[in-house]
């Protein structure tokens, strides 16, 4: 049965608080381990050696804070197999699901790399009479991310690579349902030749999250999770002077055009809707075919497929998907399907009654289908975050588009058509941040940025690519004059201008 403590100044310590949370493997459903929940006291430590590693790290130049982070890619690859295995175990994803979460977070780590780069600022020579002026990005100090489940690689490498490559030491509460490659995550960074104190884990509930918002010496914040908890975290760290960008929940809708390819959209509507058993905040949830001929179609292609979905443990490479990460989401899962059915759609396949034979303990549900699903239903308001797709029939163009664009997530939203007029006025139109034609899962990749609108998102700058960059960083303007000799004999008393 694992342990886990913190990682603190370089290395694995225990915590002190004496208040611990259970760790389960989904797949057994059984208890596997357990995680220490640090006290302010604990958290303030971290703080504190961060602090005193920051002048050091952020006088690093750029270069060689690039080849720390060349060698951690390196040693994440290297030890892929053991991450995917610590991550399926605690999470329940299939471990080729897991790869793909380690996968994307590395993309950010090979973004990262090119921080030599990214990090230069801009210069014009001769902006006045003698007169340079030129700026530079510098690093914000202390900063920290607290992480999510359901990615326990990707989210953390999106926040750190980028943060502690422009020079700020970094401190990570990630989710404690599934602490083990976080902690992994920072040994190997220490391995990378990252030093002690820049790259630390606290693990933690709101004890730890509280002391995050409120602690004068942390600058920035990053975190995604539920909207509920986005909006707590940007208004609490905002309040004590904090740059915050706090992710929230999503319901991602995908438009199924009449002219659109069926088969293609049933693929991708299985992967994207019941990949992970749903614990995805990219996940599309909600289909919508514009016209009855084309729902009709649609529900007749994805009702077998559903019906047909491989539910395993999470090591069986022949599993579509394994359990949800712990007995209380599975049960507000399969509650979501029975108010879904009291308000009136229909249940088309209900994976409710699912139980894997000799694992009967895990924590499994079948794929769910729902179709005449209506927007004032609170099913279609609320994220289930769960094997759930959810079909939501359109008259026309115009009302397809504005299901997503009124509901109150605006995180991500996919059409599908041959027709590239009609693809072109719904990427203009629709408020939501990530869109995708022709795919269904549009989550950018690392040279961009990615991040949602409405109560998807609360702040104003998004995570990695270029964007992630101005987050942790702030912006320094030097005006400069180098006077050939000789003293002015008058004061000017007049604001400066270039007339």
């Amino acid at each position: 049965m694992n342990t886990y403590g913190h990682f603190i100044a370089g290395k694995a310590v225990s915590g002190t608080s004496g208040r611990f949370g259970e760790v389960f493997n989904p797949s057994l459903g059984e208890v596997s381990g357990k995680v220490a929940l640090a006290s302010r006291a604990e958290m303030r430590k971290a703080v504190e050696v961060a602090r005193e590693a920051f002048p050091a790290w952020s006088a690093v130049n750029p270069q060689r804070r690039a080849r720390v982070m060349f060698n951690f890619k390196a040693l994440v690859e290297k030890n892929m197999d053991e991450l995917a295995r610590i991550l399926s175990a605690e999470h329940g994803k299939v471990i080729a699901d897991s790869k793909g979460d380690i996968q994307r977070g590395l993309e950010v780590i090979e973004f990262a790399c090119g921080i030599p780069h990214l990090m230069k600022g801009e210069y014009t020579e001769g902006a006045g009479p003698g007169i340079d002026i030129y700026s530079m990005r510098q690093p914000l100090g202390v900063v920290a991310g607290i992480t999510p489940f359901n990615f326990p690689a990707m989210i953390p490498m999106w926040m750190f690579g980028v943060a502690i490559a422009c020079g700020n030491c970094f401190i990570n509460k990630p989710s404690e349902k599934d602490p083990g490659v976080p902690m992994r995550l920072a040994e190997l960074f220490l391995e990378a030749g990252g030093p002690p104190g820049v790259l630390q884990v606290v693990n933690g509930d709101k004890e730890a999250v509280d002391a995050i918002l409120e602690d004068p010496d942390i600058q920035a914040v990053s975190f995604v999770g539920s909207s509920a908890i986005a909006e707590y975290v940007y208004s609490r760290g905002t309040a004590h002077g904090k740059r915050v960008q706090a992710m929230g929940g999503a319901k991602n809708h995908a438009i199924i055009m009449p002219d659109a390819d069926l088969d293609q959209v049933t693929n991708e509507l299985i992967g994207a809707g019941y990949g992970s058993a749903g614990e995805r905040c990219m996940a599309i949830s909600v289909a919508v075919p514009v016209g009855e001929k084309t729902a009709d179609a649609l529900v007749a292609k994805l009702k077998p497929r559903v019906e047909s979905l491989r539910v395993g443990i999470s090591t069986d490479p022949d599993a579509d998907y394994g359990p949800l990460v712990t007995a209380q989401h599975r049960e507000k899962v399969k509650q979501y399907i029975d108010m879904g059915v009291k308000e009136g759609a229909k249940l088309v396949v209900d994976g409710r009654n699912f139980s894997l034979q000799g694992y009967e303990n895990g924590y499994y549900l079948g794929g769910s289908l729902f179709d005449h699903v209506t927007k004032d239903m609170q099913t279609y308001k609320d994220e289930i975050f769960g094997p759930v797709l959810q079909i939501a029939r359109a008259r026309d163009f115009d009302e397809a588009i504005a299901l997503p664009t009124t509901h109150q997530y605006g995180n991500g939203v996919a059409i599908f058509t041959r027709d590239g007029d009609a693809a072109r006025e719904f990427a203009s139109r629709v408020q939501v941040g990530m869109v995708g034609i022709n795919v269904p899962i549009p989550v950018p990749l690392a040279y961009h940025t990615f991040g949602g609108w409405k109560r998807s998102a609360f702040g104003d700058v998004n995570q990695h690519g270029p964007e992630g960059v101005r987050f942790w960083t702030r912006i320094k303007t030097v005006t400069q004059r180098w006077p050939k000799g000789g003293v002015r004999e008058n004061a000017s008393f007049v604001i400066p201008t270039m007339k």
